[in-house]
């Protein structure tokens, strides 16, 4: 064991463990309600699992624009108590919230209005429209809670608490579980009552956490000795490429849903479930993501460069291995988790090739996400986007055009596996450079 980490990166490696762990298991609760969820939907029938496929690039592009803005608000936060402003740190709390409530708001309206033309541009069957007609307005208003509670999540986070979060994304993932069957079935509302249930389950989480956080004093919406247009431009030095870096995966997946469209809504209804698994296979690495910048941001503040290497190799290192584990399990269940996850045969074929192929490149995705993180700590948010652009538009959208065109759907698979093969790769070596650069003191 000592070859491996020295004194020094045990030491590192305690504390990432102490701000990671609550996020752990929040966003393991939360990724675990969204797969049971989607297995709910899943026993529905074909259509409704297609109209959730068709769904799931619009919901990241809230996500993007929701974890855009929470990046900007871990860092300007965090440097405003750094620098002792502890009322302007409320301020821009109270800001954040303003800014984010209302601009979710008003792009869920839009996505409503002009919700026939995206569906067109998805190439979405005639037959899934009628079930959209009635799901996207429960949605979209599952989406802003789920929105707002994320922006009071992350003005924690910023005032380094991690363990109200994590907490609190267990609880309503716990409401969710149990409120899904009684709507969905008990009350037969359908893939309606899953949204109906987030609902209830965030809106109780608002409730929650809001009071705490106004407790704690951690926002302020008195803001008459604010420079309103200086704090939001600083907000959007940072909310601007990462939001942008944020809601390239969104295109990207609008796209390669066009392209899975072609071969039937089987293959969208299982793009969609192996999506699903995906995001909760890689929990370990979200997690990473949201503990990971404080840490960096702080070390870096201090100059401590060489500290900055071994904290990111560790967390390399842990990335590498876990997923690796999760990819043989998975392959030797594939078989059974597909059948779990839907009871349509078809579906379960396609999925069960998603799950045997894709879940072995997690690993390089998973390093590639976290130098995303990194970058942004690192004050390197246009590097972040152009990580993020390579990975999707570079790597991942050819690869997979290419995949299906030399062997259809099984090519598509094996092209996402290359594709975050390639990502990952080059993510790290982009990193690299920006290490060496700071510790021959450039830029």
């Amino acid at each position: 064991m000592s070859t491996i980490f020295s004194k020094s990166d045990l030491a590192l490696a305690r504390q990432l463990f102490k701000m990671t762990w609550p996020m752990l298991f929040g966003v393991l609760s939360l990724m675990s309600f969204q797969l049971v969820d989607s297995a709910f939907i899943g026993q529905l029938g074909i259509l409704p699992l297609a109209a959730q496929g068709f769904t799931l690039p619009i919901q990241m592009i809230i996500i993007g624009i929701q974890v855009g803005l929470g990046i900007a608000t871990t860092a300007v936060i965090s440097r405003a108590l750094g620098a002792e402003q502890t009322q302007y740190a409320k301020q821009l709390g109270g800001l954040v919230l303003m800014i984010g409530g209302v601009g979710v708001a008003v792009i869920c309206a839009l996505l409503w209005l002009i919700r026939e033309p995206i569906l067109i541009l998805l190439s979405a069957p005639g037959s899934v429209y009628s079930v959209i007609e009635g799901y996207w307005p429960v949605w979209l208003v599952s989406a802003w809670v789920g929105a707002l509670l994320y922006f009071y999540y992350s003005i924690c986070r910023a005032n380094g608490n991690t363990m109200l979060p994590g907490t609190m994304m267990m609880v309503t993932s716990v409401i969710n579980l149990v409120l899904d069957p009684i709507f969905i079935f008990t009350f037969d509302l359908g893939i309606n009552g899953a949204a109906l249930a987030t609902i209830i389950a965030f809106g109780i989480g608002v409730l929650y956490v809001a009071p705490k956080v106004t407790q704690k004093h951690w926002v302020c919406f008195d803001w008459s000795h604010l420079d309103v247009s200086a704090s939001v431009r600083s907000l959007g030095n940072i909310m601007g490429p990462a939001m942008t870096s944020q809601l390239l995966p969104p295109l990207s997946s609008m796209l390669a849903t066009k392209l899975l469209a072609s071969y039937g809504a089987a293959a969208v209804a299982a793009w969609a479930l192996g999506s699903r698994f995906e995001f909760f296979s890689i929990v370990a690495v979200l997690a990473l993501t949201m503990s990971m910048p404080p840490m960096v941001g702080r070390l870096l503040g201090q100059n401590k460069i060489a500290e900055i290497r071994q904290l990111v190799s560790i967390a390399c290192k842990f990335i590498l291995g876990f997923q690796f584990v999760i990819a043989i399990i998975t392959f030797f269940i594939s078989t059974e988790l597909a059948g779990l996850m839907t009871s349509e045969s078809n579906v379960a074929s396609i999925l069960n090739s998603h799950l045997l192929i894709v879940p072995v490149s997690l690993g390089p995705l998973g390093i590639c996400m976290l130098m995303v993180s990194v970058s942004n700590a690192l004050a390197r948010s246009y590097v972040a986007l152009t990580i993020s652009a390579l990975r999707l538009f570079a790597f991942f959208l050819p690869c997979l055009w290419i995949g299906s065109q030399v062997a259809d759907i099984q090519g598509l698979f094996v092209g996402v596996l290359v594709g975050n093969t390639l990502a990952g790769l080059t993510a790290w070596l982009i990193y690299q450079k920006i290490i060496n650069q700071l510790e021959n003191g450039v830029g």
